[in-house]
């Protein structure tokens, strides 16, 4: 059996356990995990359907453009989570452990563990592809920032009022005025 064919077999468990270890990074994975509508639970869906694009395009040996797609749909959502750069980019290293836990379960599979260096170099370079793409979308997020800011919408669509905020402030320094 060779690597690719041992990935088609492990496909439905790979993935259950790629997506679950995914989707517990979440506060409220258990929601993410249950519901499957695209409407009620955006982020399950589609961090599941990026999720096995991503693994599908594995098994092809498919070309790292191909990747972009389904690693933007994943790495959208969590560059405006409350992630660090870490915690967001973890899901797509994780995979390597992932293959090796199912590999390492299975005694035809196991033998395979020591041919893995392709994959984990595959895996490694879909892992940079998305850090260059949280990178833009990061940059994206504080850019819209910077704008509200600038035309005075930030007073508008943040929460508090301009007034409470300075009483809040003088507050803290200890301040009169």
């Amino acid at each position: 059996m060779d690597l690719n064919e041992a990935l088609a077999n492990k496909r439905k468990e790979i993935l259950a356990l790629w997506i679950e270890r995914t989707l517990d990074s979440y506060t409220s994975s258990g929601f993410f995990k249950r519901a499957k509508d695209p409407f009620a639970n955006p982020v399950g869906v589609n961090i599941s359907n990026g999720l096995t694009a991503l693994f599908d395009l594995l098994l092809v040996n498919a070309d790292q453009q191909a990747f972009l797609e389904p690693l933007d749909t994943v790495v959208r959502i969590r560059a405006v989570q409350e992630f660090t750069p870490s915690q967001a980019l973890a899901p797509f290293l994780e995979l390597k452990w992932v293959v090796k836990q199912v590999f390492s379960a299975g005694k035809e599979t196991r033998p395979l563990l020591a041919t893995l260096d392709d994959l984990d170099c595959t895996i490694d370079r879909m892992a940079l592809a998305a850090f260059d793409i949280y990178t833009a979308c990061r940059e994206q997020l504080y850019r819209n920032r910077v704008q509200e800011l600038k035309s005075g919408r930030a007073i508008l669509t943040d929460a508090a009022c301009p007034s409470a905020l300075m009483r809040q402030e003088r507050q803290k320094t200890g301040t009169s005025n």
